[in-house]
């Protein structure tokens, strides 16, 4: 649980900060939880409020223009979501789902504006960490339009698995509910192409691929398929 200074601060949010402002922070902090299935906030929202999940696993999914829901991202706990509530006047472009009993604590946009214009640290913080999202988009939009499906998924599982990987006897399995389709959305492929390459690399050893759960048996080989290493 996040509920002291040492653990907010690392959060890119609050990098050096003075421990009597992380005080300040945590002293306004509101703890919200939500069930298995229900929602921090709703793709289209007015984005009123920011979080830093204590506990749990929440999904970050949007839905496009075609109806066609997408993993985007999955946050664990000691992360920051709803960043956009940085922006005044913004929308939450994706919604937020529990994929467990998940609790986080929440700032409305009003409270960091007016840490903001008091903490020059926070607000450089701030544009620094919204840059990097931008940067990461773009990465995205990069891997889309230059990497063969294979490096792409690999190094989805591979972000997965550091995001909820947990440690078995079998290899790391990424401990949440995932079906193929999940990973069709976020590499940008059919579901006919995941199937296929996960069948692959179940043959050769590299996953064991379950009913909506996938252990991956030898990390380093699909970091050489990420990075395009040959064999």
């Amino acid at each position: 649980m996040i509920g002291d200074a040492s653990r907010l601060e690392q959060i890119p949010l609050f990098y050096d900060l003075g421990s009597v402002e992380v005080d300040r922070l945590l002293a306004v902090a509101r703890a919200i939880k939500v069930p298995d299935g229900g929602f921090f906030f709703l793709q289209g929202d007015p984005a009123e409020h920011l979080f830093v999940l204590q506990s749990g696993l929440v999904r970050l999914g949007q839905v496009t223009a075609e109806g066609q829901q997408v993993l985007q991202r999955v946050i664990a706990p000691v992360t920051l979501f709803g960043a956009v509530a940085l922006m005044p006047e913004a929308l939450y472009p994706v919604s937020a789902e529990a994929a467990a009993e998940s609790q986080a604590l929440c700032w409305s946009t009003r409270q960091m504006m007016g840490f903001a214009k008091e903490m020059p640290t926070l607000a450089l913080n701030a544009l620094r960490m919204m840059a990097s999202h931008v940067q990461e988009i773009q990465d995205r939009f990069r891997e889309l339009a230059t990497q063969r499906v294979e490096r792409r998924l690999a190094g989805a599982l591979l972000r997965l698995a550091s995001q909820t990987g947990r440690k078995i006897d079998e290899g790391v399995l990424i401990d949440l509910t995932l079906s193929r389709q999940d990973l069709a959305e976020m590499t940008g492929t059919t579901l006919y192409t995941v199937s296929r390459i996960l069948s692959q690399w179940e043959d050769k050893g590299l996953i064991r691929s379950g009913r909506e759960r996938v252990v991956i048996r030898y990390p380093h080989g699909l970091v050489r398929i990420a990075e395009d290493i040959g064999e």
